[in-house]
Protein backbone atom coordinates (compact mmCIF):
# COMPACT_ATOMS: atom_id res chain seq x y z
CA UNK A 1 0.00 0.00 0.00
CA UNK A 2 0.86 3.91 -0.80
CA UNK A 3 -0.40 6.74 1.26
CA UNK A 4 -0.87 10.20 -1.00
CA UNK A 5 -1.64 13.15 0.44
CA UNK A 6 -3.38 15.47 -1.68
CA UNK A 7 -2.17 19.00 -0.89
CA UNK A 8 -5.02 21.88 -2.10
CA UNK A 9 -8.20 19.61 -0.48
CA UNK A 10 -5.59 18.34 2.26
CA UNK A 11 -7.19 14.50 2.03
CA UNK A 12 -4.95 11.77 2.35
CA UNK A 13 -5.71 8.50 -0.06
CA UNK A 14 -4.46 4.80 0.97
CA UNK A 15 -3.82 3.26 -2.41
CA UNK A 16 -3.21 -0.39 -3.25
CA UNK A 17 -1.55 -1.98 -6.57
CA UNK A 18 -1.93 -1.39 -9.12
CA UNK A 19 -2.04 2.57 -8.23
CA UNK A 20 1.97 2.61 -6.91
CA UNK A 21 2.71 0.82 -9.95
CA UNK A 22 1.27 3.26 -12.31
CA UNK A 23 2.61 6.47 -10.72
CA UNK A 24 5.74 4.57 -10.71
CA UNK A 25 5.30 3.74 -14.51
CA UNK A 26 4.50 8.49 -14.68
CA UNK A 27 7.45 9.46 -13.37
CA UNK A 28 9.32 8.96 -16.55
CA UNK A 29 6.93 11.72 -17.49
CA UNK A 30 3.45 11.82 -19.25
CA UNK A 31 2.03 8.84 -21.18
CA UNK A 32 -1.24 7.14 -22.50
CA UNK A 33 -2.51 3.83 -20.68
CA UNK A 34 -0.95 2.10 -23.19
CA UNK A 35 2.01 3.79 -22.81
CA UNK A 36 2.04 3.27 -19.51
CA UNK A 37 1.11 -0.54 -19.63
CA UNK A 38 4.28 -0.59 -22.17
CA UNK A 39 6.40 0.95 -19.66
CA UNK A 40 5.35 -1.60 -16.42
CA UNK A 41 5.98 -4.48 -19.28
CA UNK A 42 9.20 -3.65 -19.37
CA UNK A 43 9.99 -3.10 -16.06
CA UNK A 44 8.23 -6.29 -15.01
CA UNK A 45 6.92 -9.45 -16.75
CA UNK A 46 3.81 -8.65 -17.83
CA UNK A 47 1.76 -10.19 -20.69
CA UNK A 48 -1.55 -9.47 -22.21
CA UNK A 49 -0.64 -6.09 -22.26
CA UNK A 50 -4.31 -5.07 -24.40
CA UNK A 51 -6.69 -6.24 -21.87
CA UNK A 52 -4.48 -4.28 -18.93
CA UNK A 53 -4.60 -1.18 -21.25
CA UNK A 54 -8.66 -1.03 -20.10
CA UNK A 55 -7.27 -2.02 -16.55
CA UNK A 56 -4.73 1.37 -16.23
CA UNK A 57 -6.93 3.78 -17.98
CA UNK A 58 -10.10 2.89 -15.38
CA UNK A 59 -7.36 3.61 -12.31
CA UNK A 60 -5.72 6.73 -14.10
CA UNK A 61 -9.58 7.93 -14.61
CA UNK A 62 -10.30 7.26 -10.68
CA UNK A 63 -6.61 9.20 -9.72
CA UNK A 64 -7.71 11.57 -12.19
CA UNK A 65 -11.18 12.08 -10.64
CA UNK A 66 -9.51 12.27 -6.96
CA UNK A 67 -7.26 14.70 -8.14
CA UNK A 68 -4.03 12.94 -8.16
CA UNK A 69 -2.73 12.96 -11.69
CA UNK A 70 -4.22 15.10 -14.15
CA UNK A 71 -4.29 15.57 -17.92
CA UNK A 72 -1.43 17.26 -20.54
Amino acid sequence: MTILFHRPSGATHIVASPVPELLDALRAGPATAAEIVARLAADHDITGEDALEDIAAARLTELEAAGLVWRV
